[in-house]
């Protein structure tokens, strides 16, 4: 059942009696006939909050909101020609007090008006209807949109909820094996003691601090993905001593700038994988980032190896997750993915417009 709260049931009480007041004040010149304004306003307001209260408690929830239409359009009907029976037919005894007698000046010859007793009929009919009828569709005009306004938001929740549990998913499935890789690595270098075995410690330290941490925020500075992609590549070229052929290009990028972190790392991954980058005759990994405004460019290149290879094909499900999250992190135009594919390079460049 739909609970709605007490200040808005009384919001449109007042709202549809007060506009009838303000009616029936210049209808019945209210200051020279203050008797009649007076009646007809206790009459309708007494109408108007057995509707509201009971269209929007009972009718509204039970009938409409549980897609019976029919019946709440009958169960509607009968409750404002009910309220109007009651109140104003001659067979209940305050319904004299209600149909005031009109009382004209009779010094200038006007004549008698008989107040609105006995069956109603015609024009005085319409009367008592018309306020009750505008009290009904008005208060139910209102509750639907505020209902509907009320789903809305629950479903910008329930996917909002359902995104972030999507990119917490996501984010899980970020390749970690590299970590292995990078422990062997610098245990070699503790056990020959070289010189730069505690940087490579800080910066695996630096990694793990922003994959555990860092990435579960929803923007980090620029500056921060940065470093961690020259972290991870700094351990990656740990594996040979000879010196690979990567290139980082980062000076075009405005540090400060708020992206979703873990973005890039996976095309990163990807080049690293399927380069053959230990071939030091031909392997190549060319990574920059650029930003100009509010646009962020980045692009990898990485050589592909000849012949047949024996890794999984370029891409993979690292590359799919990635277009995934960000579908979901920047959607509706606000990122441009392209990879290409020669016999002998892949080729990454993402856009993102930053908001």
């Amino acid at each position: 059942m739909v609970k709605f709260r007490k200040y808005g049931i009384w919001w449109q009480i007042l709202l549809w009696s007060g506009g009838w007041l303000v009616v029936y004040f210049i209808l019945s010149n209210g200051f020279e006939n203050p008797e009649p304004f007076y009646r007809k306003g206790v009459a309708s307001f007494i109408g108007i909050v057995t509707i509201v209260v009971v269209n929007i408690r009972w009718l509204l929830p039970k009938l409409y909101f549980e897609g019976k239409l029919s019946a709440f359009v009958v169960a509607g009907i009968a409750l404002v020609l009910g309220t109007v029976i009651v109140i104003h037919a001659e067979v209940f005894p305050w319904s004299e007090w209600f149909n005031v007698i009109v009382r004209p000046n009779l010094a200038h010859g006007g004549p008698r008006l008989k107040g609105t007793r006995g069956v109603l009929i015609g024009f005085r009919w319409l009367a008592h209807v018309i306020p009750f009828v505008v009290a009904f569709l008005g208060s139910t005009v209102i509750e639907i949109s505020r209902f509907a306004h009320k789903k809305q938001n629950e479903a910008i929740r329930s996917e909002k909820a359902k995104l972030e549990a999507q990119l917490k998913f996501l984010r899980s499935q970020i390749n970690p094996h590299f970590l292995f890789n990078a422990l062997n690595n610098i245990y070699s270098l503790t056990v020959t003691q070289a010189p730069h075995a505690p940087e490579s410690v800080m910066q695996l330290s630096e990694i793990l601090r922003y994959m555990v941490y860092d990435s579960n925020e929803e923007k980090v500075a620029l500056k921060r993905e940065i470093n961690y992609i020259e972290n991870y590549v700094n351990l990656k070229l740990l594996k040979d001593s000879r010196g690979m052929d990567v290139r980082l290009n980062f000076d075009g990028a405005y540090p400060e700038m708020m992206i979703a972190p873990l973005l890039f790392i996976p095309f990163v991954e990807n080049a690293f994988k399927h380069s053959q980058i230990e071939n030091l005759k031909g392997g190549l990994i060319a990574i920059e980032l650029e930003t100009d405004g509010n646009e962020l460019l980045f692009s990898v290149r990485n050589s592909l190896p000849k012949g047949d290879f024996t890794k999984d094909s370029v891409g993979g499900v690292g590359l799919e997750n990635i277009q995934k999250r960000l579908e979901l992190l920047y959607p509706d135009g606000q990122h441009s993915l392209k990879m290409d594919r020669s016999n002998d390079e892949f080729n990454v460049l993402l856009k993102l417009y930053i908001q």
